[in-house]
């Protein structure tokens, strides 16, 4: 196996195509991490998301500072890994923040059934608040691709 680093560019191809990544934050020393669904907006060097309140908004709200993972592994010796590096924004519907909103919902769009996680109903029946539309402005990426070594021809006998 062989392991490559990533250039931005690669990166953010990868980014491109996830649907899902795994959001750290941090609040009182203590981290935190959970899957999401994301959108990477290209042109912004943006990740769109939104989710209801709880945790991870509130821990958000508190230390905008984030990360994401996002990855594709299809063995121990073929993986691709992505690391996002940025910073948290909500986007309400003041006037201000328009725009990116709506870049937010067209990305939304481009999946199918891309409401459900925050449509769904929790277990205790209760039914979820308006969903907050968020972005992560991304600072740095970094990632690394493992790739399997290709075999070697066997060597000539004799000669």
């Amino acid at each position: 196996m062989t392991i490559y680093e990533l250039t931005a560019a690669e990166c953010e191809e990868f980014l491109s195509h996830a649907k899902v990544g795994r959001l750290g934050c941090a609040r009182k020393g203590q981290p935190y991490i959970v899957p999401v669904s994301l959108y990477f907006g290209r042109e912004e060097r943006c990740l769109y998301g939104f989710s209801t309140v709880g945790k991870k908004i509130e821990w958000m709200r508190d230390n905008p500072s984030v990360c994401v993972e996002v990855d594709a592994i299809s063995d121990q010796y073929q993986w691709t890994t992505v690391l996002a590096m940025g910073r948290y924004e909500e986007l309400d519907a003041s006037e201000e923040q328009q725009r990116a909103r709506q870049r937010a919902l067209d990305l939304f769009q481009e999946q199918s059934r891309w409401w459900l996680p925050g449509g769904a109903k929790l277990s205790s029946g209760v039914e979820h608040a308006s969903p907050v539309v968020y972005r992560i402005h991304i600072s740095s990426v970094s990632g690394r691709r493992a790739v399997r070594q290709p075999p070697q021809p066997p060597s000539a006998i004799g000669g």
